[in-house]
């Protein structure tokens, strides 16, 4: 094996993309995001609704959909997956178990809150916002990988998941203008978030880890960030009607695309550890100078 491994041997003293978590562990954090994300947003816009909150039936029943398919993702993942129920066994420590708790109460308070019955649609934006923020605590709870273990990054997925949410909701309803401070401020806020974190991270990145982050964060600022918060703005002031429902839909689709790319990023593609950090290796056959 090659001392400067880090292709196919996977192994040395460089750093080396780790191969535990996949395209599922990103599916898990894309639709957990944006499920809870929407759930808690399409909460939020029923209580200021002056109508009825069935015409929200349809949001909440993709919230749940989204966060079901994420935790199958995870299902998906594991090796085993009969023994799926051992990651309820470590509660104390492990913020996968504790999403998954939370999970179990979250379907039952969105299913009532599907049938209207009181009190259950502020319930499950509740737990809606633990779920989320189970998540946001995953990633960085990984010590090995230097793009994860940030202190910064907990708050950009939590933003990330909730502005995700409020993308799709206005992709399928985009005619409450009304709220769209509250999307524009999202924005910002993740925005301000990416800064923290990249500027937190770029010193102890791999350099294909920093490449792909790179790319992620153009992404996450101009399709995710600036052409939204500039179709909102045109939406508001220049134009109406469909025009501007148009334009909306449009805002909340690169908010809610850039940010699953940018978790698929994260997890898939920037996901290096930091290596042995070895400044000399001993060679068989080569007498170390004393």
């Amino acid at each position: 094996m090659s001392t400067n491994a880090t292709g196919a041997a996977g192994f040395g003293p460089n750093p080396w993309q780790q191969a535990s978590w996949d395209w599922r562990a990103a599916g898990n954090f894309i639709g957990g995001g944006a499920g809870s994300g929407l759930l808690v947003t399409s909460a939020l816009f029923a209580a200021a609704n002056t109508s009825t909150t069935p015409a929200f039936n349809g949001p909440l029943l993709l919230a749940l959909t989204l966060t079901g398919l994420g935790l199958l993702c995870v299902w998906l993942e594991i090796g085993r997956p009969l023994r799926a129920l051992h990651v309820f066994f470590n509660p104390r420590t492990s913020w996968m178990s504790r999403e998954a708790f939370i999970a179990l109460l979250l379907f039952p308070a969105g299913l009532l809150a599907l049938l209207n019955v009181v009190g259950s649609l502020w319930a499950s934006a509740a737990l809606a916002l633990l779920f989320l923020y189970c998540q946001s605590r995953m990633l960085p709870a990984t010590r090995g990988i230097p793009a994860w273990r940030s202190k910064q990054l907990s708050p950009l997925m939590f933003v990330t998941g909730l502005c995700e949410g409020c993308g799709i909701f206005f992709l399928l309803e985009p005619r409450h203008g009304a709220a769209i401070g509250f999307f524009m401020l999202l924005l910002v806020v993740r925005l301000v978030l990416w800064r923290r974190y990249r500027s937190a991270v770029e010193h102890s990145l791999a350099p294909r880890a920093r490449a792909a982050l790179n790319r992620a964060g153009r992404m996450l600022q101009f399709i995710g960030t600036v052409a939204p918060l500039l179709l909102l703005g045109v939406s508001a002031w220049r134009v109406s009607g469909d025009a501007s429902t148009a334009l909306v839909a449009l805002a909340g689709a690169g908010a809610a695309f850039a940010g699953a790319y940018f978790k698929y990023t994260l997890v898939t593609r920037a996901s290096f550890n930091q290596g042995f950090a070895l400044t000399k290796l001993p060679v068989r056959g080569v007498r170390t100078k004393q």
